[in-house]
C-alpha cells in the first residue's frame, strides 16, 4: 500500500498568529506607530513583543508591510535595519530624535 497524503484547510495555530500579524500591521497608517507588545496582543500572542519582533526580522526585503512603524514601549527604534526604519519614519512626517518617537504624539491602538 503506498503512502498517502492528507493535505488540511486548517491552519496550524502558529501560522493563524502570523496571518494575524500580519493583518494587524497593514493597518498601520501611515504617520503612526505601534508597539512590539500592542501588535503583539493584537495577533493573539499577549506577552509576544519578541515572538512580533522575530517575525518581523524574517520579512524578506521587498515586504510591503510597514515594518518600520513597529517601536518598543519606551517610544525607541531598536529593529535591526533602525536606520531604515528612522528614514521612513521621517518621511511619513514622524519627528524622531535619536532613535526614539514620542508614543504620545504617534501612537496607534488598534
Amino acid at each position: 500500500m503506498g503512502h498517502v497524503s492528507l493535505k488540511s484547510n486548517v491552519m496550524s495555530p502558529r501560522h493563524e498568529h502570523l496571518d494575524m500579524l500580519y493583518r494587524a500591521l497593514a493597518q498601520i497608517p501611515t504617520g503612526r506607530v505601534i508597539t512590539y507588545g500592542n501588535l503583539a496582543s493584537r495577533a493573539g500572542r499577549p506577552r509576544g513583543a519578541r515572538w512580533v519582533g522575530k517575525a518581523l526580522a524574517a520579512l524578506p526585503p521587498q515586504t510591503t508591510l510597514p515594518w518600520h512603524r513597529v517601536i518598543n514601549c519606551k517610544g525607541e527604534i531598536t529593529c535591526p535595519n533602525r536606520q531604515q526604519a528612522k528614514q521612513r519614519l521621517i518621511d511619513e512626517g514622524i519627528d524622531v530624535t535619536g532613535y526614539r518617537v514620542s508614543l504620545a504624539l504617534y501612537h496607534y491602538e488598534l
